[in-house]
């Protein structure tokens, strides 16, 4: 049964190690990237307190499917910091250092909330259709709850790259219009506001996630209403589109109850 999503970005300084420190109690809560890692850690646990099995969605060039012996490392953006798709055995496989970013930050996060489980990643191309996406979160929604079990799905994905002169794609002036309404969209849960988002504008305007975020929106195809979620986060303090909230089914027990 499907009973949670999370979503969540994909910077990799959300890993202490590679801003050059580990984690201290106390940290800097005006650190933007403690904020967000704080966030992003407290959607992890939210979906380990709802369910053991976990499915993580994501985007890359192509479709892949990435199960839960897999193993990467964060070498590639500054330090060695090894992850899994599940407990590594007594003799781990070795660690793929090209292993997409979703699928490592998946991994990172899997092993700070729970670190027993293991999960299975799927990454959707990132031309892939808004129909296409819905379709796949509708039947991702109905694998889950054909199962017995309690099933989460993690989203990770980022939005905008180009709010800023100094964002990874520079400033372009048509980028804040699409941030505001998708902001709004993953704050309300809105399908509709998700479903309309254009390919080609947002590959433009780098919206990375754009595939991903249709396939969450897809995940509630079904439901009579748009789900109920709860944002921990919310911003682009580099110039780049976070979002981190927990998502559920209009229909079932909210939040605050």
């Amino acid at each position: 049964m499907f009973s949670i999503a999370a979503l969540v970005p994909s910077p990799p300084m959300l890993v202490p190690e590679l801003c050059g420190r580990v984690p201290v109690s106390g940290s800097d809560p005006d650190d933007p990237i403690v904020v967000l890692r704080a966030a992003a850690l407290d959607a992890a646990a939210a979906l380990a307190a709802a369910a053991e099995r976990w499915v993580v969605i994501g985007v890359d060039s192509h479709d892949r499917i990435y199960g839960s012996s897999t193993r990467g490392t964060f070498r590639g953006f500054g330090a060695d910091v090894v992850v899994g798709l599940g407990p590594a055995g007594e003799e781990p496989g070795p660690a793929d250092s090209q292993l997409p970013l979703p699928v490592l930050v998946a991994g990172w996060l899997r092993e700070q909330a729970a670190p027993r489980i293991s999960v299975r990643a799927q990454l959707f191309a990132a031309d892939a259709s808004p129909v296409r996406c819905a379709e796949a979160g509708a039947a991702l929604r109905a694998e889950l709850d054909s199962e017995p079990d309690p099933y989460a799905v993690l989203v990770v994905a980022d939005a905008a790259a180009t709010l800023t002169v100094k964002s990874p794609g520079y400033l372009d002036e048509r980028a804040h219009a699409v941030q505001h309404d998708l902001d709004a969209a993953l704050r309300t849960g809105s399908r509709a506001g998700l479903a309309a988002l254009e390919p080609e504008l947002c590959a433009a305007l780098l919206v990375d996630g754009r595939a991903a975020y249709q396939v969450l929106g897809g995940l509630f195809t079904a439901d009579s209403a748009d789900p109920q979620v709860r944002t921990l986060y919310q911003g682009a303090p580099y110039g780049v589109g976070y979002d981190v909230s927990v998502w559920q089914p209009s229909a079932r027990k909210g939040f605050d109850e």
